[in-house]
């Protein structure tokens, strides 16, 4: 079972709240400098709430897979390349 706590949910409402900003700004036709800058921020929203969830969710399976007695490197690596191909 994966874990998605609050934290997890007000960073991505935070997401929706900033997208709804940026679809505004281009209704208003603002300047594209200013909507770039917008969704760099919500890129970097998203790749922080990304990092979050890999680790509070490699914490939890670190630590069954410690109780089963098995390899934990390999969960590791598979967290690192996750986080490798969502860039």
């Amino acid at each position: 079972m994966h874990t998605y706590d609050d934290n997890t949910m007000r960073r991505l409402k935070r997401m929706e709240g900033q997208i709804r900003g940026v679809m505004r700004m281009m209704e208003e036709r603002k300047d594209c400098k200013d909507v770039i800058t917008q969704l760099s921020a919500v890129r970097s929203a998203a790749d922080k709430a990304m990092a979050y969830i890999v680790a509070t969710n490699l914490e939890q399976c670190i630590m069954e897979e410690q109780e089963r007695g098995g390899d934990t490197s390999r969960l590791v690596q598979e967290a690192v390349d996750l986080l490798v191909k969502s860039r």
